[in-house]
C-alpha cells in the first residue's frame, strides 16, 4: 500500500512538474557594457559596419549578423552608407562563442527507482520484492530512502558581441560596447541576434555602465527588462 502510494503521487505530479516548466520558458539574458563620451544623436550622418576581425571581411556569416546591426543603426535614425570609405560612422563589429564549461546541478529531487527496467524483477523476469533483511529495520525496503539528491551535468557556453563606433573622417572613438550572455546554446545564429537585440536596448545607454539586459522568449512578446548590476 505505502508503495502504490508513493508512486501514485510521483507520477500523478510528474504531468504538473513538465506543465510548469512549459509555461515558464527561460528568457535570453546578456550583460551589457558601454562606454560613450562623443557619440552623436541622429541627425543624417551615414554609417558602415566593418569587420573588427580582417579574418571575417567578406564573409557571409558575418554579412548576415551585420545586418542585424545596420538595421538597429536605421532604426535609430542613422543612414546607411553606400560603402564604408563615404561613410561618416564606421560600425566595427565582432562576435564569438567559446568552446563551453560543464556545470554540475543538484537538484532536491530523488532519483526514481520504480523507474529502473528491472526493478521489482528478478531472473528470467520472475518478480521479486524489494526486502531488505539487515542494517536499517525490518519489513519492506524504501528504495526512496537509499537515493540522494538528483546529479545532473550540461554544457553552458559563453558568448559574445563586441562593437566599436568611429568618426571615420579623423578616427576618434565614439563608442564602444560589450555583450556577452551565458547558456545552453553554441548556435550563433541564436545567440548573435539577441546579443544585438541587448546591445541596443537603450542604447547608447550610461557610459561605464554595466546592466542585466532580459529578453523575453518569441511566444511571450518582445517584453524587455534593464537591470544595473554594476
Amino acid at each position: 500500500m505505502k508503495f502504490n502510494a508513493m508512486r501514485a503521487l510521483k507520477l500523478g505530479a510528474a504531468p504538473l512538474l513538465l506543465a510548469g516548466l512549459a509555461a515558464c520558458a527561460t528568457p535570453f539574458n546578456a550583460d551589457v557594457s558601454r562606454f560613450q563620451t562623443q557619440m552623436p544623436a541622429p541627425a543624417g550622418q551615414t554609417f558602415a559596419v566593418v569587420a573588427d576581425d580582417p579574418a571575417m571581411v567578406g564573409g557571409l556569416e558575418f554579412s548576415q549578423y551585420a545586418s542585424y546591426v545596420g538595421a538597429e543603426m536605421a532604426q535609430l535614425g542613422y543612414t546607411q552608407a553606400a560603402s564604408p570609405e563615404s561613410a561618416d560612422l564606421l560600425v566595427r563589429f565582432d562576435y564569438g562563442v567559446d568552446a563551453g564549461r560543464e556545470k554540475v546541478v543538484t537538484t532536491g529531487f530523488a532519483r526514481d527507482p520504480f523507474y529502473s527496467p528491472w526493478y521489482g524483477f528478478g531472473p528470467y523476469g520472475h518478480y521479486r520484492p524489494y526486502y531488505r533483511s539487515a542494517a536499517w529495520g525490518y519489513g519492506w525496503y524504501d528504495p526512496f530512502f537509499d537515493y540522494g539528491p538528483d546529479v545532473r551535468s550540461y554544457t553552458v557556453y559563453t558568448s559574445g558581441i563586441e562593437m566599436k563606433i568611429d568618426r571615420r573622417a579623423d578616427g576618434t572613438r565614439l563608442f564602444e560596447g560589450k555583450a556577452e550572455a551565458v547558456s545552453r546554446s553554441n548556435r550563433l545564429q541564436y545567440l548573435v541576434p539577441n546579443l544585438v537585440d541587448a546591445m541596443f536596448t537603450d542604447f547608447p545607454g550610461h557610459s561605464g555602465e554595466t546592466v542585466r539586459i532580459s529578453i523575453a522568449p518569441e511566444e511571450n512578446g518582445s517584453k524587455k527588462s534593464v537591470k544595473r548590476i554594476d
